[in-house]
């Protein structure tokens, strides 16, 4: 180290006893003492006074902002305007076709507008008796569910059965009277019920979802209507077809059973007309109410694609067919325009990054040290246009501050379709990188000191 690195780090401290050190450093240099042993010296004068020079550099430099490097330009630029959406002629008020896999709507006609959706809540209804109910568990009739107005089982009060053959009557008839006593079983009244309708809705995401009754009649109250909007609908839908127990009940020709007492007998048959339709359908839902119309929600499933279409106010008698033309409509478009695509940058690499306060790997003062940066190769497939692009935004720090672990993650790169975010993969550490401790000032300036001892030595035996 030469005198003036020295001279500027006392004057950084700027206090008396800094002055009179630098005095006695020019004295001892001018009386022949070697610049190692002058160094080593005036350190152990300073003593803890060293660290706090030394530190007070490194706390600097950790506490400047490290800007980020996007591969984007600026950063809003992911926020691309969506492409146009196709002319498709559709009857139906509100519709929606959804990537049950991602969630992401890829056609909307005034997909997030309230509106009352029927027997298409029966969905819900369905799914949280699966989640919170057990299927072989008796469930007695209350009056008030019996008292449900058609279409019905026609069940009487105090009559009993098996939860799992109500679900048939709920999912394949439509019977109102069985959701009622399905969620006064669950939850204890229809009330309650309702809570946990909403609370479930809320909890898979639902913007603009309120439920009241289990079996989708039109209702209202203090808080809102009873009703749903096509995108919200589909987002339930989309997580209902990831029960099996719930498609095995919905894709059921023809289900037969009796009350527990063995005095009546039942039979229901599944009037989703779509399983029939299209190759790979896979679940769906009927509905229809004054108020609300036709309404359909139905997924489809071919080979790794999986669409979900929810339709509301589709027409309203003698339009019954309404339903299933919109559905074929939208669930063909999704076909014919939307593939599954592997969209991850392979072989992209990253230049190192410098490491403030990092332990020098070569063990000399004044080095710099750069870390590699290291981020896995993994698949990344979505279902997308041909025309839609996807965008990649690198965060990547200029610099970092020891010390950096091998594997820990110091960046990011996110990819977006659209405006939608997609996925966020780690940019991690390729190496182990040590602080700079004090400790490290000293050992080193050990070693120099016991160099210098040997070079005066060898020197006064010659």
């Amino acid at each position: 180290m030469k005198i003036a690195n020295l001279q500027i780090i006392c004057h950084q401290k700027g206090n008396r006893r800094e002055q009179e050190l630098q005095k006695k450093y020019k004295r001892w240099k001018k009386a022949g003492f070697g610049s190692r042993i002058l160094l080593f010296a005036l350190c152990a004068l300073i003593g803890a006074g060293s660290r706090c020079i030394i530190s007070a550099e490194n706390l600097e430099r950790q506490e400047e902002k490290v800007p980020l490097q996007s591969s984007a330009g600026n950063a809003g630029e992911h926020q691309a305007a969506a492409l146009p959406q196709p002319d498709l002629t559709l009857y139906a008020k509100s519709a929606v076709l959804m990537d049950a896999d991602s969630g992401r709507v890829l056609y909307e006609k005034n997909g997030y507008e309230h509106l009352p959706n029927a027997s298409t809540t029966k969905i819900m209804t369905c799914i949280l008796a699966l989640e919170q109910g057990d299927l072989d568990a008796e469930v007695k009739v209350s009056s008030y569910a019996a008292s449900m107005p058609k279409v019905r089982l026609g069940m009487t009060a105090d009559d009993t059965f098996r939860l799992k053959d109500l679900l048939y009557s709920l999912m394949l008839e439509s019977h109102n009277d069985s959701a009622v006593a399905i969620a006064e079983h669950i939850a204890g009244s229809v009330e309650q019920f309702a809570e946990k309708m909403n609370r479930k809705a809320k909890e898979l995401g639902c913007k603009d979802t309120y439920f009241i009754t289990p079996n989708g009649l039109d209702g209202q109250n203090e808080a809102g209507v009873h009703g749903t909007t096509a995108e919200d609908l589909a987002t339930i839908m989309s997580y209902c077809i990831k029960n099996e127990a719930f498609l095995e009940i919905t894709r059921t020709a023809s289900h037969q059973f009796t009350n527990l007492k063995g005095t009546k007998s039942y039979s229901c048959n599944n009037h989703n007309a779509f399983l029939q339709m299209m190759e790979g359908a896979l679940s769906g839902k009927t509905g229809f109410t004054g108020n609300a119309g036709y309404c359909y929600v139905g997924a489809l499933r071919r080979e790794d694609r999986t669409f979900v279409v929810a339709l509301l106010a589709c027409g309203w008698p003698n339009s019954k067919t309404y339903k299933w033309a919109d559905t074929k409509v939208l669930m063909n478009y999704g076909l014919e325009q939307y593939q599954k695509t592997d969209v991850y940058e392979y072989g992209k690499t990253f230049s190192p990054v410098s490491v403030l306060d990092a332990e020098p790997e070569n063990g000399r003062l004044y080095q710099d040290v750069t870390l590699p940066l290291e981020i896995a190769e993994e698949q990344l497939v979505v279902l997308k246009r041909a025309d839609e692009e996807i965008k990649t935004i690198y965060d990547i720090p200029e610099t970092l501050a020891a010390p950096v672990e091998a594997g820990q993650k110091v960046g990011s790169v996110r990819y977006y379709l659209g405006e939608r975010q997609i996925a966020e993969i780690p940019i991690c550490a390729g190496k182990t990188v040590k602080k700079q401790e004090s400790s490290w000032y000293w050992d080193y300036l050990l070693k120099l000191f016991f160099m210098e001892q040997e070079f005066h030595g060898d020197a006064a035996a010659k």
